[in-house]
């Protein structure tokens, strides 16, 4: 979670097209990082203090809005770059979904270059890119402020000493660099003036204290604190949210360093999660929406007591954060539904079967009371991409759309957030098998056996395939 893949190109060059006033003739110029000091590649414009903006805000100031809807994550390989026509289908495939889907982007890894890899010098040409690709298939922009330079974490400065490792990823900066990250977070809301909400940290990657047990919720928290004021101080506007922990369970008869509350068929709730969560929430210096991390199974890879029932922790988590945060609309950063193997790869499943248990994960997040979720898109270079949200771009016939966009497009289109949810009629003998969520325009429902079954909901009744997902019209 959080984890899947790295960014191993630690150096990118970017052409940028330079318009001077009153020519037409176009220059292409290539910048390399660290070429000049605070030189970002871009021709944008500039701020009032003359930093570098690289977008136009799509929100009106003033105009707040955490509740962005259901999207997904671009990991380490997206459809920004690959053959021209596969990039554009994916564009346009995005761009006609009907509502706006919120995409997130980090701002080192997962696709994006290392932002500053010297003090006071950024480059940004590979996220440029990535941003670009998200306005131009009219998605709503939302960056995770993750991860940190190396020179913030004890390691060398410059590109070419990067260290794309998995460990090196997953360390926090060090507590002398709070400052300095919460500087870089600044200068990144800057330079994108058209994204509104930024998430603080991924997953309380190098927060862990050895000596303790448990997770540094302190350094997280005074991590957090700085980033929120720093973004607060560029434009009081913008929507800042964390503490984006990993939701972990163990097995229900685990009796020992388990919390009372939440707990479920599903399992029960790590006490050092809840201890974390319940800290941040104390002493943040303020939210203006959580964030949280998952899976339906347990530590242990356990899905109980089967895939479906499983989902129902998204609901009971979401209600037990609900209650500790009042409200502060609810996000889910990352989700998961289908344990992975050692490489974390998940497509041990069918796509229908995988889909199936995707749509029932969504219906628990919005039970739960969450009106933001995010796919963790696990996309790759080749052929075959289990649950991926369209084929490699990289393929001269790719950029098709693939089962689990039609799902993501379709539920962010339909029970975005303001939706008012309604009661659906199901009949006795079916509930049991399916799963349903309706407001008063559609329904969707879910058929959770692997064979063909006849259901009756909202008063219609009708064939389903083994875990076909339906939609009805009101």
């Amino acid at each position: 979670m959080g984890r899947h893949e790295w960014n191993a190109d630690a150096r990118r060059w970017r052409l940028t097209a330079l318009l001077g006033v009153g020519l037409v003739a176009l220059a292409l110029v290539i910048t390399l990082v660290n070429t000049l000091p605070g030189d970002t590649g871009s021709t944008a414009g500039t701020t009032p203090d003359g930093d570098k903006v690289h977008g136009t805000p799509a929100v009106p100031p003033g105009d707040a809005r955490p509740q962005v809807g259901w999207g997904f994550t671009h990991t380490q390989y997206s459809a920004d770059e690959g053959e021209d026509k596969a990039v554009e289908r994916v564009r346009t495939e995005l761009a006609d979904q009907g509502r706006p889907l919120p995409q997130i982007q980090h701002i080192m890894g997962w696709g994006a270059g290392n932002p500053e890899p010297v003090k006071g010098r950024y480059d940004f040409s590979a996220m440029d890119r990535r941003m670009d690709f998200v306005r131009e298939s009219d998605g709503i922009p939302v960056v995770t402020l993750c991860c940190a330079p190396d020179w913030m974490k004890g390691g060398e400065p410059g590109a070419d000493k990067t260290d794309w490792s998995k460990r090196s990823l997953e360390t926090a900066p060090d507590r002398a660099h709070y400052k300095d990250f919460a500087e870089l977070a600044a200068t990144v809301a800057k330079r994108y003036p058209d994204v509104r909400h930024f998430v603080v940290w991924n997953e309380f990657k190098g927060f862990w204290n050895d000596e303790k047990g448990r997770w540094d919720y302190e350094g997280y928290t005074e991590l957090y604190n700085l980033v929120y004021k720093a973004l607060k101080k560029v434009d009081k506007d913008i929507m800042v949210g964390g503490p984006y922990l990993v939701m972990n369970s163990v097995d229900p008869r685990q009796t020992e360093g388990v919390a009372e509350e939440p707990k479920g068929p599903w399992g029960r709730m790590d006490q050092r999660i809840v201890d974390a969560f319940d800290h941040w929430n104390k002493y943040k210096a303020g939210a203006d929406f959580v964030v949280v991390d998952g899976s339906s199974y347990t530590a242990d890879d356990e899905l109980l007591p089967d895939e479906f029932r499983a989902t129902e922790k998204f609901t009971d988590v979401g209600k037990w954060v609900r209650e500790r945060t009042g409200d502060l609309p609810l996000w889910w950063a990352e989700y998961y539904v289908e344990p992975g193997d050692d490489r974390d790869n998940r497509d041990d499943w069918s796509e229908g079967h995988r889909v199936a248990v995707q749509a029932t994960g969504l219906m628990a997040m919005v039970r739960g009371g969450a009106t933001s979720g995010f796919y963790w898109n696990p996309q790759k270079r080749g052929t075959k991409c289990a649950g991926c949200l369209w084929s490699a771009t990289q393929l001269r016939d790719g950029g098709a759309e693939l089962p689990m966009l039609r799902l993501i497009g379709r539920f962010g289109k339909e029970f975005g957030p303001g939706t008012k949810y309604a009661k659906v009629s199901v009949a006795a003998d079916d509930r049991p098998n399916v799963r349903v969520l309706a407001d008063d325009r559609a329904v969707l429902v879910v058929n959770t056996l692997d064979r063909r079954i006849s259901a009756k909901v909202d008063g219609r009744r009708f064939d389903m395939a083994g875990y076909e997902v339906k939609w009805l019209k009101r």
